[in-house]
């Protein structure tokens, strides 16, 4: 009988960390695209400084969308169609610019990134200033996210609970 019990009160808890897991990793520290009614792209989303990046705009009835960010000088889309804008010269390398999109009043933003520039070597060669910014991975690196973490322990502290609550009454005959 009391392997029932430890078998009951392992299976909720199991089950509350697996609810609990797909709440957790929702946090992806702010990056999540913000939803429009109208599309836009950035391409390349990544580009050295002082290159070329292209914009474009869908299902704005605007006949033009601007387009502005920190790091080139401001874009207007006209009837649809998409544009080229060079990236700053001076622009860091490794830095993540937002680009904002403005429809009709209505905005979206995405994110721009700034490749390393690349040297010369000695011999000819070409090798990246800087090595890759690898960080923790996964969530460890984004910080705690204190409203995935509330909801986790309140599933963790309801399978607890339900599990004493199933022993007790088994204990009292009762189930």
């Amino acid at each position: 009988m009391r392997a029932i019990r430890v078998a009951s009160v392992a299976l909720l808890s199991t089950a509350a960390l697996a609810l609990a897991a797909p709440l957790a990793s929702a946090n992806d520290g702010g990056t999540t695209p913000n939803v429009t009614s109208f599309g836009f792209t950035v391409s390349p989303a990544t580009v050295a400084a002082g290159g070329t990046v292209t914009l474009n705009a869908t299902g704005c009835q605007e006949p033009q969308v601007k387009v502005s960010s920190g790091v080139f000088d401001a874009v207007e889309l006209n009837e649809g169609k998409s544009a080229t804008a060079k990236v700053d010269v001076d622009a860091k390398a490794g830095a993540q610019y937002e680009v904002t999109f403005d429809c009709k009043g209505e905005k979206g933003t995405t994110t721009l990134t700034v490749a390393g520039a690349a040297t010369t070597k000695p011999g000819g060669t070409t090798a990246p200033d800087k090595g890759v910014k690898a960080g923790l991975g996964g969530g460890a690196g984004g910080g705690l996210n204190t409203s995935a973490i509330a909801v986790g322990s309140a599933l963790l502290a309801g399978a607890v609970g339900g599990g004493v609550l199933l022993m007790r009454r088994r204990a009292d005959g009762n189930a």
